[in-house]
């Protein structure tokens, strides 16, 4: 029998971080935070000039809501990045003109803030300091 034991119960497989292997529930808790992400750049693009500037503070802070969560949910700061991707993609794609000349967002002030707004909102969630540790003395339970 061998008296060099080794305890691997503290010991992560695969690595940490971005080494981490991939599972299917953080893949999916991914994508739902990019659909949700454009889901709520289209809404806000449609309740920002509604009633503004109610609908402006509504819509940036349903932003803040969304890419925070995404940061506390995660874990990690990829977790603001993945909604906020999403929020641009969909806002991006509602400020393209069609051929018809439709478009969602009109050349106000309002529109301009809230595109301004909505990435300085991304960037404030995403260099946000470390995330608070849940109370806890020492790694044993025991002592």
């Amino acid at each position: 029998m061998s008296t060099n034991r080794t305890n691997r119960t503290n010991q992560r497989p695969g690595g940490a971080g971005l080494a981490a292997p991939l599972n299917f529930g953080r893949i999916a808790a991914y994508c739902g935070l990019l659909v949700l992400g454009a889901l709520t750049g289209v809404a806000g693009a449609l309740v920002q000039p509604a009633w503004f500037p109610g609908g402006l503070i509504l819509s940036l802070a349903a932003a803040a809501a969304v890419f925070y969560g995404g940061r506390i949910a995660m874990g990690r700061a990829l977790g603001v990045g993945v909604p906020a991707a999403g929020w641009l993609i969909a806002v991006m794609f509602l400020t393209a003109t069609r051929p018809e000349g439709d478009f969602v967002f009109g050349a106000g002030t309002g529109s301009y803030l809230f595109l301004l707004g909505g990435m300085i909102v991304a960037v404030i969630c995403a260099t946000l300091s470390k995330l608070p540790q849940p109370p806890g003395g020492s790694a044993r339970p025991g002592k």
